[in-house]
């Protein structure tokens, strides 16, 4: 065969697969010096045991857990690998992104060359093969990737693509080892793709709507059409079961892990507005990479008629309408905005939880279909060229123009990475993109409180405050920088304010607060809050403690006050949260033999006994309760014991005692 269908040797395509996935990995060889940052990274790793090895109660953990609002169990299992293998050492977690990134982008180029082909109506050759090198280059060093490889957290992103392009390499391989001329799904390759999808589902549910990729390729480029749509709607049932089942789990992790946004802040204009805004940003963002950042933050009000999201209102119902028009001469542009749509739609604003109008990462998918369009135009240009339809000057000016883009692209991604090196590096390049984003100025300054520099951190917490004061979160990190500082006074203001501001259901300032009275001694104000901190969220050993602290201390001054019955309550609620304590059961004796009630004294100081044999406090009261309750022989054991660890006070007591212990 001769011409633009002549086919390359064999090893040239697997030459050029092995020169995708290394060039992919070479660009975002930045990333394996970065380390955990505070975008999520804290909340799974740095102080989450759950992951941490792959033992019983580790899986366990993993397959039961919706964290932060996702279940992703096979995502968990290869981070729980990561740890196994080499501990908390951010360089495996990033290494094993790179590569899993990698991969697909090898993936993706055995793909577009079958899309291309069946979008040529079964022709290949050369001219195929180098677009579908574009198209795979396009995906893989793309800038819009960063944010999805170089970010440890999203590892769930690049392990949720590999599968959902192994199924649907799976899929075309099945369609075209068919029976002859009628391309039905093969058994083997069906298999395949179920497994993967499932794969693919377990890692992040994203890739839910791929049934209706398929359907769509069935329509073109794969013109399955012949088969008839109840064939193509059955054959698809099962991908659509898994997918259907997927958003279900989606929901319920996200209302256990997460907090929706509310129809009473963002109603139904909005929504659409936010969509079409999405529908709109990830294609523009693909041509024009300038000005990534970790988080396009939700305004505080979303008006369709603002020029943010008028301009997306109109252009994506004239867009989608123009290209239906143009479906006959162009149907790949058609098929790839359909995509894009398709993909999208799970994330574009209609259900939606979280600070962000967009993320980079919503690209990773919804992309495909447009890196695939470019590596069309140049299969089309070398095909034009081959047949002397355009010049050669032409011909080769796309060429170069091709070649300019990818270089382009990959220095893009190689500055863009380096930006993900930490957490300051990451939100000072984020308030550069956005200087009015809110929460980059808080994810910032919490980077300074982690190191030591609270004055820098103070100042970009009052900057956020000045960008959104009705956010409560601000104020309470400037609370906290206060805090840190031993500025007290000064901090229960702003902590006060977040409490306020989220009518008592932001559980971090309620306790933030709570526990900063404790430290000024205000153990009676304290206790509230800390027992509402508690009920939402109980355990945490922060919050705990200094609840212990309010609840002794306060029940020692109603105690020394001459209330021992309400005393007697706060330290049984400290044994009720607590377990056992040492001090609270002695504080709990005391409080009794105060109201006259020597023989319940004896169990809880018995107990505190048991616990510390040898603090003189607790025998000492234990003798007393010993003694009042007509106990001589016991009082007197244990005044011994109390006069080897300290004769002064076994004196005492004794003495005190007198005629109960003769």
């Amino acid at each position: 065969m001769t011409g633009p269908d002549r086919a390359l040797p064999p090893r040239v395509p697997q030459l050029l697969f092995f020169l995708v996935v290394a060039t992919t990995f070479v660009v975002f060889l930045p990333t394996l010096g970065a380390g955990f940052v505070n975008w999520d990274d804290d909340m799974n790793f740095t102080t989450n045991p759950g992951f941490r090895g792959l033992g019983w109660d580790n899986l366990r953990w993993m397959f039961t857990t919706p964290l932060l609002g996702h279940w992703i169990p096979l995502t968990w299992l290869t981070l729980g690998a990561n740890y196994a293998v080499g501990g908390m050492n951010p360089f495996g977690y990033h290494l094993v992104n790179v590569l899993v990134h990698a991969l697909s982008a090898g993936v993706f180029f055995l793909i577009a060359g079958r899309l291309l082909r069946a979008a040529l109506g079964g022709f290949g050759g050369w001219p195929v093969t180098l677009g579908a090198t574009l198209t795979a280059l396009i995906f893989g060093v793309h800038p819009l990737r960063v944010e999805s490889v170089a970010w440890i957290t999203e590892r769930r992103d690049v392990l949720c693509t590999l599968f959902y392009l192994v199924a649907l390499w799976a899929y075309l391989r099945g369609v075209e080892r068919g029976p002859e001329g009628e391309r039905i799904l093969a058994g083997r390759w069906r298999a395949l793709a179920y497994v993967a999808f499932i794969a693919s589902l377990l890692s992040k549910s994203m890739s839910m709507t791929f049934c209706l990729t398929l359907l769509l390729l069935d329509v073109y480029p794969l013109r399955r059409l012949g088969l008839g749509w109840r064939h193509l709607a059955m054959e698809k049932l099962p991908f659509a079961l898994l997918g259907g089942a997927a958003a279900v789990g989606a929901l319920l992790s996200v209302s256990r892990g997460a907090t929706w946004t509310g129809f009473e802040e963002y109603g139904l204009p909005a929504r659409l507005a936010m969509a079409a805004y999405s529908f709109c940003f990830y294609p523009w963002k693909l041509v024009w990479p300038v000005g990534l950042t970790p988080l396009y933050e939700l305004p505080a009000h979303v008006s369709p008629l603002a020029s943010q999201f008028l301009v997306p209102l109109i252009v994506v119902p004239a867009l989608t309408g123009a290209l239906y028009l143009l479906r006959h001469r162009w149907p790949a542009a058609l098929a790839a905005w359909i995509h894009s749509l398709i993909v999208l739609a799970p994330v574009a604003g209609f259900v939606h939880s979280g600070y962000q109008l967009a993320h980079d990462r919503y690209s990773y998918l919804s992309g495909l279909g447009f890196a695939l369009l470019a590596g069309g135009g140049l299969v089309w240009t070398l095909r034009a060229r081959a047949a002397r339809r355009i010049g050669a000057g032409v011909a080769a000016s796309v060429a170069a123009a091709a070649l300019v883009m990818v270089i382009g692209l990959a220095v893009g991604t190689w500055q863009q990475s380096r930006v993900w090196h930490d957490s300051e590096s990451l939100w000072r390049s984020a308030i550069d993109a956005d200087p009015t984003c809110m929460l980059c100025y808080s994810n910032l300054g919490h980077a300074m409180l982690a190191g030591g520099r609270y004055r820098e951190g103070e100042a970009l917490f009052r900057h956020a405050i000045a960008l959104r004061p009705d956010r409560p979160a601000p104020w309470n990190n400037l609370g906290t920088a206060l805090a840190l500082q031993q500025r007290y006074a000064e901090a229960e203001p702003p902590y006060a304010r977040a409490v306020e501001l989220s009518d008592g259901q932001f559980r971090d300032a309620v306790a933030n607060l709570g526990r900063l009275r404790v430290v000024r001694g205000r153990y009676g104000e304290a206790i509230p809050l800390l027992r509402r901190a508690n009920a939402m969220k109980p355990g945490n050993p922060e919050v705990v403690e200094s609840f212990r602290l309010a609840l002794k201390n306060q029940g020692a001054s109603l105690a020394e006050s001459g209330r021992p019955v309400d005393a007697e309550a706060l330290f049984r609620e400290g044994l009720d949260l607590l377990g056992d304590d040492h001090d609270l059961f002695v504080n709990l004796g005391r409080s009794r033999l105060d109201q006259g009630r020597a023989a319940e004294a004896v169990g809880p100081l018995e107990r505190a006994v048991q616990m510390k044999a040898r603090n003189p406090l607790a025998r000492m009261w234990l003798a007393r309760a010993y003694a009042r309750a007509g106990a001589p022989d016991r009082a007197r054991a244990e005044l011994e014991a109390l006069a080897s660890l300290d004769p002064v006070l076994g004196e005492k007591v004794k003495a005190e005692l007198g005629v109960l212990v003769r």
